[in-house]
């Protein structure tokens, strides 16, 4: 393809193209590349040589002017919801009994929708698979809400317990301990730790039945058990405890100090999270009590607290 320059306009800043493959300018070697979708090519930034032209456009061909114009020109549904029962792509027989312009249906066509919609529910319960599924994504539906986990970490954990659906680990475990283990293993994943206190509030279940799950599922799908650290807890605790960015800082700080002194090894991450809040907010002023402390943040004693203060003061040299 021959190479040609071109001088940008001045102010024009054509988007790049999420996922695209990287290249390099051959006149100049930059890397600082982007796609003019106005005139199908590939420009260099740095010098204004176009790379690549006549691209193909992969978007729609019709247009629209408004969202009304765009709902009723495009031919794609929803979003796959792993969270959903048939993931988002079934169709509905409603209980309005009213035809598509809105009108009342003859009585002796209710019958008939009657027995249409009883045997669409039975459909979707034709094996085990789906009795179970249909229990538990309503169950962590409201785990994920009791909690405050978001959406795309609620779709990862259903995405996971389908997977063990399917290959018959939930037999003679209870469903909410299960659903339990996921949301604990799927959070530390990302780095958004719950503590077993809170699922077992959450789920009613034992937190001795939530470990034995973790650690059954984690097994059987080959996932490998994600290690929480003292920083993943303090984002948390601060917002709990309402404390300032400059003690949530600080603490940030007294935890790495810690692990690059090997302080934190062989501790519980909850207790050193709070003791490193607890000692932050008498460096910065904002003192918090260690009852206080430990009444506002689940999994964590006071005399926890105490223990792991004393050894973050002492090792790292804190007068306070």
């Amino acid at each position: 393809m021959t190479v040609k320059s071109m001088q940008m306009v001045k102010g024009e800043k054509p988007e790049s193209t999420p996922g695209e493959e990287i290249k390099v300018c051959p006149e100049c070697g930059s890397g600082n590349l982007f796609t003019d979708r106005k005139h199908a090519e590939i420009v260099c930034k740095a010098c204004g040589t176009v790379i690549e032209e006549n691209l193909i456009d992969s978007g729609p061909e019709w247009r629209a002017f408004d969202q009304e114009q765009t709902a009723k020109r495009s031919r794609t549904g929803g979003p796959v919801k792993f969270a959903k029962l048939n993931k988002g792509l079934t169709t509905e027989i409603d209980r309005y009994d009213r035809d598509i312009r809105g009108g009342n249906i003859q009585p002796e066509r209710k019958a008939q929708l009657y027995r249409l919609r009883k045997w669409q529910r039975r459909s979707r319960m034709s094996d085990s698979v789906h009795r179970n599924l249909s229990i538990a994504l309503p169950e962590l539906d409201r785990v994920c809400s009791f909690l405050s986990i978001n959406n795309n970490i609620k779709e990862e954990c259903a995405m996971i317990y389908r997977k063990a659906v399917n290959q018959g680990l939930t037999r003679g475990r209870s469903i909410e301990s299960v659903v339990a283990a996921i949301v604990y293993f799927v959070t530390r994943k990302h780095g958004q730790p719950k503590t077993l206190d809170e699922l077992s509030e959450a789920t009613g279940k034992s937190k001795k039945d939530i470990g034995k799950s973790y650690r059954f599922c984690c097994r059987k799908l080959g996932l490998k058990m994600p290690v929480a650290t003292p920083m993943d807890y303090v984002p948390k605790f601060a917002s709990e405890l309402g404390i300032s960015g400059e003690t949530e800082a600080k603490a940030m700080e007294i935890i790495q100090r810690a692990r690059e002194k090997g302080i934190t090894s062989g501790r519980g991450p909850t207790g050193v999270a709070a003791a490193a809040i607890y000692l932050a907010g008498k460096l910065t002023r904002e003192r918090y009590t260690q009852k206080e402390i430990a009444e506002k943040l689940s999994g964590v004693t006071e005399i926890t607290i105490r223990n792991r203060y004393e050894e973050l003061t002492r090792e790292l040299g804190y007068e306070v």
